[in-house]
C-alpha cells in the first residue's frame, strides 16, 4: 500500500488521481495491503505469495498484457525485482505457462539502462531505436506532459531527485521493453 513512510493512506489517494489523470478509473486499480508484502526498496517479497496475488488478479480482471520491471528493476528497488522475479517465477512454471496460454496473457518487462541512458531524456531515441528489444514506446510531448501531471499527484513522494527524474529520464518518454 506504499507504506513505508506511514504514508499507506495517502499514496493511495495519491495513485488514484494519478490513474485518474492517465484515464484510468478507480475502480480499475487495485492496493494490494498484506504484511508479508511491505514496501521497502531493502525487502524482497515471498515469491510464491506475490505470484498467487497477481496470477488471481489477472485471472479476476481477464488480462491480457501484463507490463513489470525487469531483473534490474529500473532503479534497484527490491519491490520492483520481486515483481519481475514472481511474473518469472509463475510464467516458468509449466502449469502457470499453460494457463498463460490459456488466458492469452503476455508479460513484457521494462528494460532497465545504465544511468547515463537513464538521465539523457530524448536523447537515446536513436541507442534505442538500434539495440533489440520487442517493443518501444517514445511518447509525444503532449503525452509527456500528461506523465509529468500524473507523476506530480504523488506529492508525498516528489523528492528533490524525482524532480530530476521528471526532467531528464528516458522513462518519462521512452521505455523499451521485452517479452518474458
Amino acid at each position: 500500500s506504499g507504506n513505508y513512510y506511514n504514508q499507506g493512506e495517502i499514496r493511495k489517494k495519491e495513485l488514484e488521481q494519478s490513474c485518474f489523470l492517465l484515464g484510468i478509473p478507480a475502480s480499475d486499480v487495485t492496493v494490494i495491503d498484506h504484511r508479508d508484502l511491505p514496501d521497502n526498496p531493502a525487502v524482497e517479497w515471498d515469491t510464491r505469495l506475490l505470484a498467487a496475488f497477481v496470477l488471481e488478479h489477472i485471472e479476476a480482471n481477464n488480462i491480457n498484457l501484463v507490463v513489470t520491471f525487469d531483473a534490474g528493476g529500473v532503479s534497484g528497488h527490491a519491490n520492483h525485482i520481486s515483481l519481475y522475479t514472481a511474473l518469472r517465477y509463475k510464467y516458468c512454471c509449466f502449469e502457470i505457462f499453460i494457463l498463460f496460454l490459456c488466458l492469452g496473457c503476455c508479460v513484457l518487462v521494462l528494460e532497465s539502462v545504465n544511468l547515463f541512458r537513464k538521465y539523457i531524456s530524448i536523447l537515446d531515441v536513436p541507442l534505442s531505436c538500434l539495440l533489440p528489444r520487442d517493443a518501444l514506446f517514445i511518447l509525444t510531448e503532449e503525452e509527456t506532459e500528461q506523465a509529468r501531471r500524473a507523476m506530480r499527484c504523488h506529492r508525498s513522494q516528489l523528492l528533490w531527485f524525482r524532480h530530476i527524474y521528471m526532467l531528464f529520464s528516458r522513462y518519462m518518454m521512452i521505455n523499451s521493453l521485452r517479452l518474458l
